[in-house]
């Protein structure tokens, strides 16, 4: 059963290295930037937005299977670390990301945590996508003389 869809988010450049990104009509845009001496420092760089992106999605597909259990959660706290080294030619790559998520539940439901654990992470399309590397292309419009 194939349920593609297609998602469009939108760059605009505001200044410097700072951009206005769009996700719709519903959802207030987000303003990114890279850090300093490059950029300013006026919001999160990318790296940092796969690692909300890692973060949100994991946190996310562990609550839903604890609520298809009926697990009450009072709250989660998730943490995320990314690692990033330079490779052979140089240049800065995130080298490894590391999720650590603490949801908040009475110890009464450890046998339903117990059943999601081995589950959860399987329904994480951001996690998923990352590990088994996302092919893509690339296109610049440039405008013919």
């Amino acid at each position: 059963m194939s349920e593609d869809r297609t998602l469009t988010v939108e760059l605009e450049r505001l200044e410097s290295y700072s951009f206005k990104v769009g996700f719709g009509e519903d959802i207030e845009a987000l303003i990114t930037d890279e850090h300093q001496p490059v950029g300013e420092g006026k919001g999160p760089n990318a790296s940092m937005l796969l690692a909300a992106s890692m973060g949100n999605c994991l946190s996310a597909s562990l609550l839903f299977c604890l609520q298809k259990t009926r697990t009450p959660v009072n709250g989660m706290r998730t943490r995320v670390q990314t690692k990033t080294s330079r490779n052979e030619k140089g240049r800065l790559r995130i080298t490894s990301i590391s999720v650590e998520i603490t949801p908040d539940i009475d110890p009464e439901y450890t046998n339903q945590v117990n059943r999601c654990l081995p589950l959860y992470e399987d329904y994480c399309t951001v996690s998923k996508s990352v590990e088994q590397g996302i092919p893509f292309d690339v296109r610049v419009n440039w405008p013919s003389s």
